[in-house]
């Protein structure tokens, strides 16, 4: 297997290659504004240095989220357009798992521990894990301030974390998600038969965007009668 994993859902916009053993190229550049403008290059690039072409690869795995809509659209569309393109399956995983497998890989927590990233409007998306890596709780979004002396006092992981340190008391790096972490985590659960998610997008909550309340829809009146 071939797996080429990217992730838009935070201002990370981070791509990788796992040939299902190890990463052969990977990419991340930070930039909230410019999912749209770095993804497709960075794929590009990818797939240059490891010296494949995107006929080469069998299966994509592209991050959920949670995280806001404009940065998500971008990842798991390109990804849904690619795998109808190429004929290959796209696996969805939720990026907060990814955070948190990047923080059990890099040995940065050891027990018991929060990933938590910039939700805006003083809140966070969250999840727990437990001593095995596993999700516990989540994934979730609350303001910070909100959140249980349980979940704020556990070591924390991912950028929600480093912005409210005064909230969570132990964060730790890494801030934002990693595709490497992403590809290998995706591969890890495929090859024990484990489901992944579907590519679907993890909003949280209701988009900024809505219909004003009391819209009374107005129709154009027909042609004035004839003389």
């Amino acid at each position: 297997m071939l797996l080429l994993a990217f992730d838009t859902a935070t201002p990370a916009v981070t791509v990788a290659l796992h040939d299902d053993s190890a990463v052969l190229a990977g990419s991340t550049r930070v930039d909230a504004r410019r999912q749209g403008e770095l993804l497709a290059p960075g794929i590009a690039d990818v797939l240059r240095a490891a010296g494949r072409t995107r006929s080469d690869v069998t299966a994509i795995a592209v991050g959920v989220g949670p995280g806001p809509y404009t940065g998500l659209r971008v990842g798991i569309v390109t990804a849904l357009a690619m795998g109808d393109a190429l004929g290959i399956p796209v696996y969805g995983v939720c990026t907060l798992d990814a955070l948190a497998y990047a923080a059990r890989r890099d040995g940065t927590v050891t027990g018991p521990f929060v990933a938590a990233t910039d939700a805006r409007r003083k809140e966070v998306y969250w999840a727990r894990y437990d001593e095995a890596g596993a999700r516990a709780q989540g994934p979730a979004v609350d303001r910070a301030g909100d959140l249980p002396e349980d979940v704020t006092k556990l070591p924390a992981v991912g950028a929600g974390a480093a912005l409210y340190a005064g909230t969570f008391t132990d964060a730790r790096a890494p801030e934002h998600p990693d595709a490497a972490a992403l590809a290998a985590f995706a591969v890890r659960r495929l090859a024990a038969g484990e489901a992944l998610s579907a590519p679907e997008p993890l909003y949280l909550r209701r988009p900024d965007a809505q219909v004003p309340a009391g819209y009374k829809a107005v129709t154009p009146d027909g042609p004035p009668p004839r003389a």
